[in-house]
């Protein structure tokens, strides 16, 4: 049945197939991301979907190609999160029982969430690629029928209908930017652009510490990365996926890598900008936007999911606000005298500084009297602001030693 997968004909098929289950996630023209790098850009809000990512289009899709008898023998997955969320849910819709063997640093929201639509979870590695190796262990005990999450040309025609809703709103598109994990939603998307229109270009993000794909198509065979380190835990993947390689190295005109930092400061953008919470995996896409060098194009960035754990957005926003100088930490020596402290709060309020933390240490001298140390954690409005309050302390002969922020 695969090899019949791809085609413009699956692609409509999978396309009226999954309207049952998938909100309509309309484009977002971004006036901050365009102004910024001189493109029009739209923005794909699948985050917005039910299950809070496109995974649902791929899992439904899929279960609707299966027979009654392999579903009635039970369904089983491995998935970061999405995945499991969209077979947990298609699962839920046809009757049928699902397991789901998860990392065990898997996000607690996307845990419950999977639980949530009546999945079994199983807990199980560190990273995706030891998840599944379980899950294909269980499958095997079990009986199970296994759907992977993305080397699976149903599952990657069912993703692909993300293409036809952009291709429909936006005929001219010229870009089109997907985050690649295992490389599922990048096969599905680039396959189905190129067939509808061949300019259209077709560009797959990856993280920096998770480019399994990247050194695919550098090798031209599929390879394994001897680990992954990335805080985009849905596209934390070693081994992209071999069926849908070929596609990839067919369809897919580049690959830009992201670093971790990036995706922060890009979690920010979409949260002061848009009013939208993106996971960081499905940031890849609005983080590659600055690496872009053209003008006047039309671009789409696929926004994957925004399945994200109040713990993880937590400490994301605040790395994001340290990268951005709206908090930051300056340590000051001064003598252990009443109105000291007084006087130092005073010069930073005549600067509009926001003092967050104080921290006191009297022993950084055996001399008391000579020097403590004063360490503040403060607000500001940028670098800008940041560097008037340092200069505000030094005029006064503070000498003011920024040093690690630690919230």
């Amino acid at each position: 049945m695969e090899e019949k997968m791809l085609t413009l004909e699956k692609f409509e098929e999978a396309s009226e197939v999954v309207k049952g289950v998938t909100l309509e996630t309309k484009l977002i023209y971004s006036d901050f991301l365009s102004n910024q790098s001189g493109n029009k850009v739209y923005l794909k809000p699948e985050n917005m979907q039910f299950t809070g990512a496109y995974k649902v289009r791929g899992a439904y899709y899929t279960m609707s190609t299966l027979t009654e008898e392999e579903r009635q023998k039970g369904l089983i997955t491995a998935s970061a999160g999405n995945h499991a969320q969209g077979v947990a849910y298609a699962a839920k819709c046809y009757g049928a029982k699902a397991t789901i063997v998860m990392p065990t640093t898997t996000p607690l929201m996307k845990v419950n969430r999977t639980k949530s639509y009546g999945a079994e979870v199983v807990l199980y590695g560190d990273v995706y690629d030891e998840a599944c190796a379980k899950a294909y262990e269980l499958a095997d005990e079990q009986g199970y029928t296994f759907i992977h999450p993305f080397d699976d040309l149903r599952v990657a025609t069912g993703q692909g209908t993300i293409a036809m809703e952009i291709v429909k709103e936006l005929p001219l598109v010229d870009y089109i930017l997907v985050p690649i994990g295992g490389g599922g939603l990048a096969t599905g998307v680039s396959t189905l652009a190129k067939l509808l229109n061949p300019k259209i270009k077709v560009i797959g993000v990856e993280p920096a510490g998770a480019n399994c794909m990247q050194e695919s198509l550098k090798n031209g065979q599929v390879t394994t990365l001897p680990g992954v380190s990335t805080i985009a835990d849905g596209t934390a993947v070693k081994t992209p996926g071999s069926k849908i390689f070929p596609y990839i190295q067919q369809n897919l005109d580049d690959i830009i890598t992201i670093p971790d930092e990036e995706l922060v400061v890009a979690f920010l953008d979409m949260v002061e900008n848009h009013k939208m919470v993106v996971e960081n995996s499905g940031l890849l896409a609005v983080a590659a936007i600055k690496h872009l060098d053209m003008k006047d194009k039309k671009i789409v960035a696929i926004l994957s999911g925004g399945n994200m754990d109040v713990i993880t957005m937590s400490s994301v926003v605040q790395q994001g606000l340290i990268m951005r100088d709206r908090i930051f930490t300056v340590s000051v020596l001064l003598p252990d005298k009443p109105g000291e402290l007084h006087r130092v709060s005073g010069l930073i309020a005549g600067v509009n500084g926001n003092v967050i933390k104080l921290e006191h240490n009297q022993f950084v001298s055996i001399n008391r009297n000579a020097a403590v140390e004063l360490r503040i954690t403060l607000e500001a409005f940028g670098s800008e602001h940041k560097q008037q309050i340092i200069d505000a302390l030094e005029k006064e002969g503070y000498k003011p030693k920024v040093v690690r922020t630690n919230i």
